[in-house]
């Protein structure tokens, strides 16, 4: 009788370290999931980010070109007004 007391409490040991084995490997993939999401979303951020950038450099690069001209439509304008006083 002892004896099998002995195995039943050996082998509810072992189920119970089992069991909890299990609730850590599964709160483990719960963890890993939360990981993988959160990668997931830095790498959407950078793409944004880049993207974003990308739309800055070619407005930057819009306004310089806006300003060159206008520069040069202020120049050829003072020429105008220049050769209309030597008349």
């Amino acid at each position: 009788m002892a004896n099998s007391f002995s195995s039943a409490l050996k082998l509810s040991a072992v189920g119970a370290a089992m069991l909890v084995m299990a609730g850590c490997a599964a709160q483990g993939g719960e963890e890993q999931s939360k990981w993988d999401q959160m990668d997931s979303d830095v790498a959407e951020a950078r793409s944004m980010s880049s993207e974003a950038l990308n739309t800055a450099n070619q407005a930057q690069q819009t306004a310089q070109s806006a300003l060159q001209m206008a520069r040069e439509n202020r120049q050829a304008m003072d020429r105008m007004f220049q050769q209309s006083m030597q008349k």
